[in-house]
């Protein structure tokens, strides 16, 4: 069969694709499959399952790892959402296993005239900004209050973990007068004295 043969094909007759064609064909189907994705408030989607989603939607299959490819996609993506005035939609992909977005990231960024953001806390963080950008744009239901960015939810479960594991390392802190412990006001409930954090 023809499919065997080439590293791209098209699943309805099984002719060779090229790997630029491919790239175009997955970005058109890129963009609408994202748009469904901001319609959804804090929805994001994994870079796994987006290019399953494109492949399935437009009907040419690779064999090769999305690793090898997907990044080309959302570089057109991000260009695409750029010439329209749309937020960075790729700003909704997100690795599966830690919910981050990534070093490509960084396109978004230089594609707006942005400097890079090093720290890769603070790359999240305006990833969680695009996020909230893209929810208001396309039609998401938000809360009433607007709503709040977000890190992805895989993120966000990592980061709560480490600061409640690192809430319960901390020791108590002790009255210097009553040797008691001192609750969160700080405020010796024994003696009275404050104690400064």
């Amino acid at each position: 069969m023809a499919e065997q043969q080439n590293s791209y094909w098209r699943v309805a007759d099984g002719s060779a694709v090229s790997a630029s064609q491919a790239h175009i064909v997955w970005t058109r189907a890129a963009y609408p499959a994202l748009t469904e994705v901001a319609g959804r408030y804090h929805a994001v989607v994994s870079y796994a399952d987006l290019a399953e989603a494109v492949q399935e939607a437009s009907g040419v299959r690779t064999r090769i790892n999305q690793r090898h490819w997907i990044g080309k996609v959302l570089s057109l993506v991000i260009l695409e959402a750029h010439r329209r005035g749309d937020p960075p939609l790729t700003a909704l992909v997100v690795h599966a296993a830690d919910g981050k977005v990534g070093a490509g990231y960084q396109e978004v960024l230089a594609v707006a005239g942005q400097p890079p953001v090093a720290a890769e806390m603070d790359r999240e963080q305006h990833a969680a900004a695009a996020r909230l950008a893209c929810y208001r744009h396309f039609g998401a239901e938000l809360p009433a209050n607007g709503g709040t960015p977000a890190l992805a939810p895989r993120l966000r479960a990592s980061v709560d973990r480490k600061a409640a594991a690192a809430a319960e390392a901390r020791p108590p802190a002790i009255c210097p007068r009553c040797f008691l412990q001192l609750p969160a006001t700080r405020v010796c409930d024994s003696c009275g004295e404050t104690i400064a954090p």
